[in-house]
């Protein structure tokens, strides 16, 4: 079935944006109530119950899961199912949850020797911050706080941090915030905002990270060396496929959401163009010339605000294997992407999830999904 159209209240109160005669013009989500062979069988297992999910995650060697919550609490699913007693780790203390802010995005080292965070300080700045992890446990005396970036706003802080095949750090940071980027951060390379970000953390309070030598930037007097991907309003969420290349679900202003696809030699340096642009609809100004385009859009008809996912490499559900799998907060619906060609086009699966906040993916390629209001869900075929 498709996806319930967003009540007139809830739509964004944005001016509608204006088409360009040249941008190009992804496909639409298909409208027909189509079952594919084996999709149909999709179902949502759920696994736990928590206040507010915002992130999955898992360590190397440990088949547990960790899971964020927006008041800043990191909550351990044991391998029996069983949600741990005791946090993990409880910022609680440290973390403002106004608006868009919260603990947003968690990670390991590829090692699982040091655990990574990024909260939202009650100043409402982003703080991305690390700890030691011994037998398990996590040493709270070992912090080392990365970067701190302030936010202007308390919405589009974007969230997820993850570190890549290349064994880097990569953090996604929204535009700041507001509406309509009143600050022209998402097309100013001199600030940090609106883009995805690549470091190489060090466990050295004094040096706490270092700048890949390949990042795009490095000698431009009005860039950031940081940055390495930029034109971005708010990715929730962005992703790596295991077989190459970078997925970013980019949160639309009054029109177009967005998924934005980058192989693996075509990352460095994009500009995903907004404000020029949202989605494939002029915005704000000057189009920049070198946008690179969304591979898919859908407008607000059909949801007002996407969670960005994964390609699906798990065992569980074949049908699925190398779909692109997004959704949407406010819709709450679940989709597939799949190119045929130079076409892309996506296929609702038969679930949904209410606020839905994020996906996950565990060391075997499983799925798994968010929902604010407190499910944990594992992707499974029925």
């Amino acid at each position: 079935m498709l996806p319930a159209q967003v009540p007139e209240s809830e739509q964004p109160d944005e001016p509608p944006t204006e088409t360009s005669d040249t941008a190009p013009q992804p496909a639409q989500p298909d409208t027909t109530p189509v079952d594919p062979p084996g999709l149909e069988s999709v179902v949502l297992v759920e696994i736990a119950f928590l206040e507010q999910p915002l992130d999955l995650t898992t360590r190397a060697g440990d088949p547990r899961l960790y899971v964020a919550q927006k008041a800043g609490i990191v909550r351990v699913i044991e391998a029996d199912g069983t949600v741990a007693s005791d946090a993990f780790l409880d910022l609680r203390d440290r973390v403002s949850t106004e608006s868009e802010r919260g603990l947003l995005g968690i990670t390991f080292a590829p090692d699982g020797e040091r655990f990574y965070a990024h909260f939202s300080d009650t100043s409402g700045a982003g703080h991305l911050t690390s700890w030691a992890v011994n037998d398990a446990e996590i040493d709270l005396t070992s912090e080392i706080d990365h970067m701190v970036v302030a936010q202007p706003f308390s919405n589009h802080n974007g969230g997820r941090i993850t570190f890549g095949p290349d064994g880097f750090l990569y953090w996604g940071l929204g535009d700041g915030g507001s509406g309509g980027d009143p600050e022209d951060n998402g097309q100013n390379r001199g600030t940090l905002l609106g883009s995805v970000l690549r470091i190489d953390p060090l466990a050295d309070a004094d040096v706490p990270y270092r700048i890949p030598p390949d990042n795009p930037f490095i000698g431009d007097g009005d860039a950031r060396d940081e940055i390495w991907i930029w034109g971005l309003r708010n990715p929730w969420k962005f992703s790596f496929d295991t077989e190459g290349g970078i997925w970013i679900g980019d949160v639309g202003q009054s029109s177009l959401e967005e998924v934005d696809y980058l192989p693996a030699g075509a990352a460095a340096g994009a500009n995903l163009g907004w404000n020029g642009f949202e989605g494939t609809a002029r915005f704000d100004g000057d189009p920049p010339p070198d946008t690179v385009p969304p591979v898919f859009e859908y407008d607000h008809d059909t949801g007002v605000s996407i969670t960005g996912g994964f390609v699906y490499r798990g065992e569980a559900i074949p049908a699925l294997r190398g779909a692109y799998v997004f959704g949407d907060f406010s819709a709450g619906f679940v989709a597939a992407l799949t190119q045929s060609g130079d076409a892309w086009s996506a296929q609702l699966l038969p679930v949904e999830v209410p606020q839905l906040a994020s996906f996950a993916e565990d060391q075997s390629g499983e799925l798994y999904a968010l929902s604010l209001s407190g499910s944990v869900f594992r992707f499974a075929s029925g």
